[in-house]
């Protein structure tokens, strides 16, 4: 071979060199993008409220929202890398421009995918923990960009790679509307009390005929303060006592609670006849299928802060299930609150009677609480709450009638209309299909056709985004469809207007709650310093002899970790009364916040 030959084989071996190379690299960028579809497919599994794919597996709601974040985190991290794999290719092929702008009539649509791409990056940057928990109103608003997402997606992967994803999105979509028709129509605010730690405790109406686990939780949206945010709370009352109503306690830190306490604060200084309504939309309750703190023999409860609202309901469902002798009860419960100040320990308002008085010799109560942020005054459980007891009741107005909290579809109504939906989808996705989108068969006696005849030529091939927007408007009819059953199964339903309890009847409540026999003295209160969680655990353990032991934690991160960690040690083997057992502790973490 000459000199010149070689010369000019050169170049080629490199280009060829290059382009193999590069389609290596851009076949690896396209693995990284369907593992970005993968974690698509199952992102909005955990997020189903209603339908509650995770409970089956014992998982609930605000505890399956850390496996969506999860999800998130890597789909972006995947489609990053897809993306700009893709960009850096095209980049060094010296055709970036002409690539990054392109909207092809068939095959993938490159701009779509770019626009899908920030989108996600976009909602992601927003989700982080820093911008989510200091300015929520940024994150809720952004979140909703889902849509576009979803949309630019099916545009940029196409119809066959859409039905991929599609399950989850059809899922979310019935979700989605069933609450939508949930918390139609509004109801009303009752009354409210408020807590000299700013809180305040909502009582709302509640049909007689449902029934909640206790731990449940509900997502409230108050229009006169913002008409698109939700917000959960835990439900502090129970459904076996509470047969018409149910409450929660708010925290008033952030904005949108600190404007919900301030409009309940203005109804003090204001007329009786004059009381303003404040109208409240309610999604919920949702919570645990089972009440699995009463397979156990004791309970160590772990709260922090706000944290103690779940633990409420479980105290409320206990003695109840104690006062009328239905199955068994943990015989010795151990209750660890800690607070930063003192006026927090009003929040056991509540249980006070509880605490001040047990009710029988079948079951033992005790409260130990922490006050972290002030020093040693001396005072008792029993003086604390006394004093921190002094709530003060606002008694609200309505306007109409006062439509009752029913719940949620029950899971067969759920089938039934997720069965809908299917059926018309697919019937519109057929019929679509065969209207717009010619076949194979059609187009190759067209092609046939028009080279018979010289004058005509064959039709063009359809662009790849018919089919996509054929998709999303049989999806759109099929919600709208379902909607339309939906409302008629719900509005047969719901109970025009519930019987109001007067203020009278509703006073004489309240101070019976509060009514107490005479302090138990075991109940301690330490100031000054955190808990000790060995010392506690190892107490505990000794005068249970190491029985079968629930532990429900339920506050910050790190409360959290400590219990978790303490619970796999003690279960080893452990030293109780001079002879070695081995504990069986079950930990269980409640989440009060998403």
């Amino acid at each position: 071979m000459t000199d010149a030959e070689k010369s000019r084989i050169s170049p080629l071996l490199t280009c060829y060199l290059c382009f193999r190379w590069q389609l290596k690299y851009l076949r690896v960028a396209t693995r990284f993008g369907l593992l970005a579809e993968a974690c698509l497919t199952l992102l909005l599994l955990p997020i189903l409220r209603g339908l509650a794919v995770f409970r089956i597996l014992g998982i609930r709601f605000e505890a399956s929202v850390r496996y969506h974040i999860w999800l998130g985190t890597a789909m972006i991290c995947f489609a990053t890398f897809h993306g700009a794999s893709t960009l850096f290719i095209w980049g060094i092929s010296h055709n970036i421009l002409d690539e990054i702008t392109k909207w092809q009539r068939t095959g993938r649509i490159y701009l779509a995918g770019e626009i899908t791409l920030v989108t996600g990056l976009i909602m992601w940057i927003t989700s982080l923990p820093q911008i989510r928990r200091k300015r929520f109103e940024i994150f809720y608003y952004i979140h909703h960009l889902y849509i576009i997402f979803i949309v630019f997606f099916l545009l940029h992967a196409g119809d066959r790679h859409f039905y991929m994803i599609f399950p989850g999105i059809f899922l979310f979509g019935i979700d989605k509307l069933l609450r939508i028709i949930q918390s139609r129509p509004e109801t009303y605010i009752l009354s409210a009390r408020l807590y000299p730690c700013k809180a305040v405790e909502l009582i709302l109406p509640k049909d007689s005929g449902l029934r909640y686990t206790p731990t449940s939780v509900i997502f409230l949206k108050i229009p006169s303060i913002s008409n698109f945010q939700w917000h959960s709370f835990s439900i502090t009352s129970s459904s076996t006592i509470d047969n018409h109503r149910m409450s929660v306690i708010v925290k008033c830190d952030g904005r949108w609670t600190s404007s919900l306490y301030d409009m309940i604060q203005a109804g003090l200084d204001t007329n009786a006849d004059q009381m303003k309504c404040i109208p409240v939309a309610i999604e919920g309750p949702y919570g645990p299928s089972s009440m699995i703190f009463l397979r156990y023999d004791s309970l160590l409860l772990v709260a922090g802060g706000i944290g103690i609202t779940p633990f409420l309901s479980i105290l409320h469902e206990i003695a109840a299930a104690q006062s009328s002798c239905r199955g068994r009860i943990p015989s010795r419960m151990h209750l660890i609150y800690v607070v930063k100040k003192s006026q927090d320990i009003g929040l056991l308002n509540s249980v006070s009677s509880l605490l001040q008085n047990q009710p029988s010799q079948k079951w033992h109560l005790k409260l130990e609480v922490f006050v972290t942020q002030e020093k040693q005054s001396g005072a008792t459980v029993g003086e604390i709450l006394s004093e921190t007891s002094q709530v003060q009741t606002v008694h609200l107005g309505t306007k109409g009638p006062i439509y009752a909290i029913h719940g949620p579809e029950s899971l067969l109504r759920i089938t039934a209309l997720a069965g809908i939906a299917s059926i018309v989808f697919f019937v519109f996705v057929i019929c679509f299909n065969n209207i717009f989108v010619p076949s194979e068969k059609k187009s190759v006696h067209s092609l046939k056709v028009a080279l018979s005849s010289k004058n005509k030529a064959p039709k063009e091939k359809s662009p790849s985004w018919v089919a996509d927007i054929l998709i999303i408007s049989s999806f759109i009819i099929s919600l709208a469809c379902t909607t339309l059953v939906a409302i008629i199964l719900r509005w047969r339903k719901v109970k025009k207007e519930i019987p109001l309890v007067s203020q009278r009847e509703e006073k004489v409540k309240e101070l019976g709650s509060t009514e107490t026999k005479g302090a138990v003295e075991e109940h301690e209160v330490h100031f000054g310093g955190r808990p000790n969680l060995e010392d506690v655990f190892s107490k505990f353990l000794n005068e249970t002899d190491g029985s079968n032991i629930g532990v429900l934690v339920c506050g910050p991160e790190s409360l959290k970790r400590a219990v978790a960690s303490l619970c796999q040690q003690k279960s080893q083997w452990f030293n109780i009364r001079d002879q070695k057992k081995k504990p069986y502790l079950s930990f269980h973490a409640l989440n009060f916040t998403l």
